[in-house]
């Protein structure tokens, strides 16, 4: 009977890390869309405008099968649902900019300096007490950032700052969504980062609109806000099958994913100070990661200890 638990925990486990590589491919093709439309010419405004009406319509739409009452749109501490899907629209808007200038290796080795940001905003903003270990990896972090954008070279391109800016508006979101897990559902949270985005985002959208030129365009640019929300729901469906702890390290397939359509589609391949800062960094998040787990799992531990 052990074996048999053991096996379906197993399962659970492998479906759950399946979601949630199939989640980061969802999210690598809205960079990747947003990218070869912006060298096309479609403004990174319209196309980030794209990504939250795809995902406000599909999830009004999922919310109307079961009614259009006033409990699946209220959601406890409003203003910071808000905030939260402004920082997200925020982040995306700053990416795709950022996307028209900079290598997909480059921005997305820099956003993933955003959980290293997470843990360092964690203390002051949730009282979270952060240890030697992820203080140390917080400095490696950001020395690895350094390696990859290489602020004194030669190279350095200003859309960098709109990256890290995307970062840390990342990071904000995830710091939100964080305290308002357990207060406002999961689906009311995806309805208000569609809403919230989308109505930001279509005066800007209106204002500098450009139709693409073939049909296949047009599928690029809805095809962003559909796998946005399917992104954003293999995500949600993964953490039912598998732990944080379990998941976490998995998110890096995004680094991998746009290194392979940055090749096919681009025909760029990273450079050794982009591979380097990466690797810096992914060290970095996998030591916090480790630090976290093991803390989790030390809190649980000492709560059956009391117990018994």
């Amino acid at each position: 009977m052990t074996g048999l638990v053991a096996q379906a925990r197993s399962d659970k486990a492998l479906t759950g890390i399946a979601l949630m590589l199939s989640a980061y491919f969802a999210f690598s093709f809205i960079d990747t869309g947003a990218k070869w439309l912006g060298t096309l010419g479609i403004p990174a405004m319209q196309l980030a405008f794209m990504r939250y009406f795809g995902h406000v319509f599909i999830s009004t739409a999922l919310v109307a099968r079961s009614g259009f009452t006033r409990d699946n749109f209220s959601a406890e501490q409003l203003p910071l649902v808000i905030l939260r899907g402004a920082l997200l629209a925020g982040s995306t808007v700053l990416n795709f900019v950022a996307i028209q200038y900079l290598p997909l290796t480059l921005t997305s080795t820099i956003l993933f300096a955003a959980p290293i940001m997470i843990c360092a905003l964690s203390w002051p903003l949730l009282g979270e007490r952060v240890g030697m270990w992820r203080w140390s990896a917080i400095m490696a972090g950001f020395c690895g950032i350094l390696v990859t954008i290489r602020p004194f070279d030669e190279s350095f391109h200003w859309a960098v700052f709109m990256s890290l800016s995307g970062a840390f508006c990342f990071a904000m979101y995830s710091i939100l969504t964080r305290r308002l897990a357990g207060i406002v559902a999961t689906d009311t949270l995806q309805f208000y980062s569609g809403l919230v985005g989308a109505a930001t985002l279509l005066p800007f959208a209106l204002w500098v609109w450009k139709n693409p030129a073939t049909p296949f365009e047009w599928t690029v640019m809805v095809a962003i806000g559909v796998f946005g929300w399917l992104g954003h729901q293999l995500l949600t469906t993964a953490h039912r099958f598998a732990s944080a702890s379990t998941l976490t390290p998995f998110a890096y397939s995004f680094i991998v994913y746009l290194t392979i359509w940055s090749i096919v589609v681009f025909d760029h391949a990273p450079d050794a100070f982009t591979i380097s800062g990466a690797a810096i960094i992914v060290a970095a998040g996998l030591v916090i990661w480790f630090r976290e787990r093991h803390q989790a799992t030390e809190r649980v531990s000492e709560r059956t200890y009391s117990k018994s």
